[in-house]
């Protein structure tokens, strides 16, 4: 945690079908943003999920 508040470094992107991506919500550790991510690609969407973490972007 920091003077401004707990630190959440891990995101949650969707992309859709036009290829806009969106943040789902951000997270403090990865495995419990993987875990969001996995949840929500469960659900047989057609969009697509994964975890970044801030300043490194998705390879």
């Amino acid at each position: 945690m920091t003077d401004s508040g707990p630190v959440l470094p891990w995101l949650v992107i969707r992309q859709d079908d036009n290829g806009n991506r969106y943040r789902v919500g951000r997270y403090a550790t990865q495995d419990e943003a993987q875990k969001v991510a996995d949840s929500l690609d469960d659900r047989g969407h057609q969009q697509l999920y994964w975890v970044e973490r801030i300043g490194q972007p998705a390879l």
